[in-house]
């Protein structure tokens, strides 16, 4: 039971990826188009007759805003579809579909019981439970949590009813045509449960994210210690999220509007020129001093303790990982590469090190948010372009100065002692070889298949063949693989195709390869339909 409950919310993190990889493009629009825009950095550098309200730029900024502002406002419903087009197992177009339809016709039908059942003075008495959504007025905002409910209830009616035979006079609606239908009324009666259901719920999420509150920087330290040891099982998608998006997170007025979720705050506040909230941003900030300067360093220390003769190999995956951390806040490439080698100075240092950054950002009131992780580009974005005023940035570069100082020195000083063994101090160094493209140019034979095809068969083959796939998915930087065998599972041969590191749960096979997974995936995707086309 506990490893069906820990796939299926790998599972479900894995679906999760969809929509938060639309942030970054939301986020820039918004950033670039509220930053600009602001008052404190028009007024900072006198560009009123540029930028200010009125002007050409002015208004062509406000429409990256704003078009921003859209994909931020819809989430819930991104998360509907994707939850449903993740975990179907078939016929996913279909799915998706079924889940914005069934998205929509809960929110008619919850938003109809509460006008003729409901009441709404009552409701109101709780921050953030009553807003607007999707132009359903004086309805239930149940924020990401309302789009996973629905995209989780799609699926399940999905997966059983998508081959579905009626009789020969509704055969038309049979199959995946039935799945809509069902859908619809499922969502109708889940509307009209959760109208009576939900502001329990609500007020639960509110006390809890009070407590968080009132934990104050004891809050902030579990928050950012829980957040980073979730890594190597792949669930912290799951336990960020609600703090996010949702009342767990806090809530706040900004410009008249009650909004609610910690990321929905700080942009709220940045589109409207106000101070960003460090209490918004307490769960957002702590990721900047060691993403762009604590990870590099320990990189640098883990390089420098490498064996004379593996460092070559070795400063290819320090160099680039470290640029992956500093430039886009995406670290699992890093912190695999030592978590198996002292699970110590990963959940007892790193982790710990890690959370006392985000209460120092949080002590030091910082206000810099972010889309999807804490690297440089949206540190440039959310918080040095809207000005220190509103954001106070400057403690994170003095802060990450001292942490790239400690995490070198803890490192060096932890790898050294206990004789870890991090990359490039194997004892074994032929399991640890990493190919390049030039190695599979080399191992090719009469250069008839392309370079990618190569690297795809060793990585299926690693996974145990094709024969032991049952599914093969991505997110932001890891494989995310079902296989019927998990015995099966060459970690050696997968980590010579470039993988940091492989995690096993089951039957769930994780192997992290950085931001570079998609077109992984792809080319993996290619090579098993290129078998299935030469079986045929």
């Amino acid at each position: 039971m506990k490893e069906k409950a820990t796939d299926l919310l790998q599972n479900l993190g894995r679906t999760f990826m969809l929509p938060i990889a639309l942030l970054p493009a939301a986020g820039l629009l918004l950033g670039i188009g509220a930053s600009f825009t602001g008052e404190s950095f028009i007024q900072l550098y006198n560009l009123e007759g540029v930028l200010g309200e009125g002007t050409f730029l002015n208004s062509l900024l406000s429409v990256l805003r704003d078009s921003g502002s859209a994909i931020f406002d819809n989430l819930p419903l991104f998360f509907a579809i994707a939850v449903a087009l993740g975990l179907a197992k078939a016929a996913k177009e279909v799915a998706a579909l079924s889940a914005a339809v069934a998205y929509l016709v809960m929110y008619a039908a919850m938003t109809s019981t509460i006008a003729n059942f409901g009441n709404l003075e009552e409701l109101q008495q709780t921050p953030g439970l009553v807003g607007s959504v999707l132009g359903f007025d004086n309805t239930l905002n149940m924020g990401v949590f309302g789009g996973i409910i629905i995209g989780l209830i799609v699926v399940y009616l999905h997966n059983r009813f998508y081959k579905i035979d009626l009789p020969d006079a509704l055969s038309f609606f049979s199959g995946t045509r039935f799945v809509p239908i069902i859908s619809a009324f499922a969502a109708v009666l889940t509307g009209i449960v959760m109208s009576f259901l939900w502001p329990y719920a609500g007020a639960a999420i509110a006390a809890l994210g009070s407590l968080v509150g009132r934990l104050g920087y004891v809050g902030t330290f579990l928050y950012g210690f829980i957040y980073r040891a979730l890594i190597p099982l792949g669930l912290h998608h799951v336990f960020y999220l609600p703090f996010w998006q949702t009342a767990l997170g806090g809530t706040a007025e900004v410009a008249g509007q009650v909004v609610e979720g910690a990321q929905n705050i700080l942009f709220a506040q940045l589109a409207n020129g106000e101070p960003i909230s460090p209490d918004a941003a307490r769960f957002f900030s702590g990721m900047f001093p060691f993403m762009i300067f604590g990870f590099p360093a320990a990189a640098f220390a883990m390089y420098q303790t490498a064996k004379p003769e593996r460092k070559k190999d070795v400063k290819g995956l320090m160099v680039s990982s470290s640029l992956t951390s500093i430039f886009t806040g995406i670290t699992e490439p890093l912190e695999f590469s030592f978590l198996f080698a002292s699970p110590l100075l990963y959940f007892g240092i790193h982790c710990v090190l890690a959370a006392f950054s985000f209460v120092l950002m949080h002590v030091l009131n910082v206000g810099v948010g972010l889309t999807f992780s804490g690297g440089l580009l949206d540190f440039i974005l959310y918080g040095v372009l809207p000005g220190q005023e509103m954001t106070n940035w400057v403690p994170v570069v003095i802060v990450g100065i001292v942490y790239a100082v400690v995490y070198y020195a803890v490192f060096r000083f932890f790898i050294l002692k206990f004789d870890l063994k991090t990359p490039g101090r194997e004892d074994n160094t032929t399991e640890s070889k990493m190919y390049t493209k030039a190695d599979y140019k080399a191992k090719k034979e009469g250069g008839a298949a392309p370079v990618q095809d190569e690297m795809s068969r060793d990585i299926v083959t690693g996974l145990g063949g094709p024969d032991n796939l049952n599914e093969v998915g991505n997110c932001a930087t890891r494989l995310r693989v079902n296989v019927k065998d998990s015995s099966l599972v060459d970690e050696a041969l997968l980590k010579s195709t470039g993988a940091a590191g492989v995690t096993k749960s089951g039957n769930n096979v994780q192997v992290i390869y950085g931001p570079k997974v998609s077109n992984i995936k792809s080319n993996v995707d290619e090579y098993l339909q290129s078998l299935d086309s030469s079986q045929s």
